[in-house]
């Protein structure tokens, strides 16, 4: 019978008191206890800093995370340490080396340099190691003194995934020396095998069309791990940079973890992209997944959380078995580097290692400076607090920089003359961020810093070029991010948790009113689940009802443009201009141009009237301060939500 640890049985030492994990004490003759570590989703974030609010942040960092490396490995007597993907973009360090800095032939990136640092075994590429474009992925990728594996991303494609040319090695076969219970060594062969979800294709198309295509995940593990086999690996590791999702395979699917853990051949997989932590009871009730001993389909699976937040760990208990090894045991837990405390707070639970910080110092510092350059002023404060509740005015800045680019681009062409919305979303509004993941600009200059805040992503400015119709489809897509209210009720909670703030776009230039009464035409992610839905009401444009047959352009980024989120109307075949120029860049010089701007939310949308009904939301306890200067909306203090959030009522 194999032995399956619970993971709540153990209780991993602190610093200072180190304790071996029951798979180390109880190893035989022939019996290896191996450790796997996994960071994923750093996004640039070594230091425990917070580029956009310009301050410490306990929470973040792979120097923190680091700092935990070398105990954890001490309580096992054989270990590896992976990265699942998306470590090269998500911060202003990120963006400082892509778009001010650079990298020069013989460079390191400092990310690179902090994972060196630490000392990697392996890493898989993220979809975000696509946003700086192949180039200077490939200069990136140079500094690195470990494998970085990917298996469905080619440069060239063959008849079967095996025939292609692949951007990267597909998998790595590491041998290692291990030591059994009885303290013999012995040689091992460990196969790890990397995917990134395939709409990278969609969501990065102005790098990736023409030089590399994409295949189904589930199609190269079926390919490639019986090849790892015939070539020796004793144990096959998945770094899959797919979320934990559906466990029904579709064609393309993103968060395709569930099915591969099933394919024959994987002992263990390393999730990721969903900024997640598995185990945990988040996933307790999803299919073919166990969520208490930390299993898909019976395989040991972990997910790190994200920006270095946690590190995933498998224990695996390997027994030799002829020529070769097996797994006879397995634990999987997340190890957090913080906690938050019942006053809100948060606690540091370790230290950042002094090493890795030095191998990005120089540029922390640089990247502070480029922050922190003004570039303009605002007569009013840009939070995002109520982004999901009411029209909002770090929304509504990004929308107006984004007409008045497109206005100009479009100059001179055939769809000059045509009528512009412009379509963007919420991205800090709390969430999976937590309590303090909110834009706060105050009053007065606006720096780089400030902008970055604003619009997170290096995204570029798109058109598309679409009917009322499709208008009106986009926001029904964007209205999913409510749960369903029943009138004359009290007290409902009114956001929808597996809605991501990123999906819930404000079309500026229309009029409208959300009837929450109403199911939602579209699920989370974008699926079709009541097609004679009907939230958007009094949709108006000019005064006047919104033409559906009329036909309008669009502005908004490449991202949404290309299929991300799928929106009706931004399925790809609808672009009618691709801008040279990161959103963030057109803000800027919006802004620089303007001098002084003056972001007040026009509530342009609100909800559809229901007497007698409330609702409640969670948002940052900062939002406070703001909470009588909403338009449109009366919004009460309600208490204290979960995890550090702040609860507001809405009287619709």
């Amino acid at each position: 019978m194999p032995i399956q640890l619970d993971r709540r049985s153990f209780l991993a030492g602190t610093a200072g008191l180190i304790a071996l994990h029951p798979f180390s004490v109880q190893a035989a003759t022939n019996q290896v206890h191996l450790r796997l570590m996994e960071t994923t989703d750093l996004h640039v974030h070594v230091f425990p800093y917070d580029y956009y609010a310009d301050k410490p942040r306990d929470t973040v960092g792979l120097a923190r995370t680091a700092s935990i490396v070398k105990d954890i490995r001490a309580e096992a007597t054989n270990s590896l340490l992976l990265d699942n993907g998306d470590f090269l973009q998500g911060n202003p360090m990120g963006d400082y080396i892509a778009y001010e800095k650079g990298l020069k032939e013989g460079d390191t990136h400092p990310v690179i340099a902090a994972m060196n640092t630490v000392g990697f075994d392996a890493s898989t590429l993220g979809n975000h190691e696509f946003n700086y474009g192949l180039e200077f992925l490939g200069k990136a990728l140079a500094g690195a003194q470990f494998p970085v594996v990917c298996a469905n991303i080619a440069k060239e494609t063959g008849a079967t995934p095996r025939d292609d040319k692949t951007l990267l090695k597909p998998y790595v076969i590491m041998e290692r020396t291990v030591t059994d219970g009885a303290g013999n060594q012995h040689m091992i062969k460990v196969g790890l095998i990397g995917f990134v979800p395939p709409q990278v294709m969609n969501w990065d198309r102005r790098h990736l069309e023409g030089n590399v295509q994409a295949r189904d995940i589930l199609e190269c593990a079926r390919a490639y791990v019986p090849e790892m086999k015939e070539k020796g690996a004793d144990i096959i590791i998945a770094l899959s940079h797919s979320g934990i999702g559906e466990a029904n395979e579709t064609e393309g699917m993103e968060n395709a973890s569930v099915p591969l853990a099933a394919v024959e051949g994987i002992d263990a997989i390393m999730t990721g992209h969903s900024h997640l932590v598995f185990p945990s009871s988040k996933y307790a009730d999803f299919a073919g997944v166990d969520a208490d001993t930390g299993t898909i389909h019976g395989k040991p699976a972990t997910m790190g959380g994200y920006w270095g937040s946690h590190m995933g760990l498998i224990d695996l208990m390997l027994e030799r078995d002829g020529n070769g090894w097996r797994v006879v045991g397995h634990a999987s837990e997340a190890r957090p580097i913080s906690k938050r405390n019942e006053d809100r707070s948060t606690t540091a639970l370790v230290e950042s290692a002094a090493p890795v910080l030095a191998a990005a110092q120089a540029d922390h510092d640089a990247t502070l400076a480029y922050v922190r350059r003004a570039v303009g002023k605002t007569d009013a404060p840009l939070h995002s607090y109520f982004a999901l509740v009411a029209d909002d005015p770090s929304v509504q800045i990004v929308s107006i920089a984004q007409t008045w680019y497109i206005q100009q681009m479009l100059k001179g062409t055939e769809h000059e003359g045509l009528p512009i919305l412009s379509a963007a979303a919420p991205f800090k509004a709390g969430g999976r961020g937590g309590p303090e993941y909110y834009t706060d600009v105050p009053k007065g200059s606006v720096a780089i810093k400030n902008v970055a805040d604003l619009y997170l992503y290096p995204n570029t400015v798109r058109a598309v070029r679409v009917t009322g119709q499709q208008v009106k489809g986009w926001l029904e897509r964007s209205a999913g991010a409510f749960n369903q209210i029943e009138a004359g009720k009290d007290d409902q909670l009114l956001l929808n948790e597996d809605f991501r703030s990123y999906n819930f776009d404000v079309i500026d230039g229309v009029t409208y009113e959300i009837d929450l009464s109403q199911p939602s035409m579209f699920g989370p992610k974008g699926e079709l689940v009541n097609a004679d839905a009907n939230r958007i009401v009094n949709l108006m444009f000019n005064g006047a009802p919104l033409d559906m047959d009329a036909e309008f352009i669009i502005a908004t980024n490449n991202y949404r443009a290309s299929g991300g989120g799928k929106f009706p109307g931004a399925l790809g075949d609808t672009i009618v201009f691709e801008g040279p120029d990161t959103n963030r860049d057109v803000i800027v010089r919006y802004i620089v141009e303007k001098g002084t701007i003056s972001p007040r939310a026009d509530a342009n949308w609100r909800f559809a009237p229901l007497p007698g009904t409330s609702v409640l939301f969670d948002t940052g306890p900062k939002a406070a301060a703001y909470a009588d200067s909403v338009p449109g909306v009366s919004i009460a203090p309600a208490g204290d939500g979960p995890d550090g959030f702040a609860r507001f009522k809405i009287s619709l």
